[in-house]
């Protein structure tokens, strides 16, 4: 009886050691994957400042493209009221 009590004790140590061993395993693979993640996020923060920069960019560009849109069509009504005022003159006359 003495000796299956410590083949017992023996086994549940070795159970009680492999339990452990799978948490610690388990824990330094979370670490690991919480750095990955860290670092996929960082990624992503860089790649929207790049993408924000870009769109700021192109804002400006469109602002500058409207502004002389605004100025083509402006001088372009201009002409056209002078033309009709001078059509508008001829028939009076």
């Amino acid at each position: 009886m003495v000796m299956t009590t410590l083949s017992m004790e023996g086994v549940i140590l070795a159970v009680i050691m492999g339990t452990l061993a799978g948490i610690v395993y388990c824990l330094r693979i979370l670490v690991l994957v919480e750095r990955r993640i860290s670092r996929i996020d960082s990624n992503i923060q860089r790649l929207t400042k790049r993408v924000l920069k870009e769109e700021l960019k192109i804002e400006a560009e469109e602002k500058k493209i409207e502004s002389a849109l605004k100025k083509v069509s402006q001088k372009s009504k201009k002409k056209s009221k002078k033309k009709r005022k001078k059509k508008s003159k001829k028939k009076k006359k």
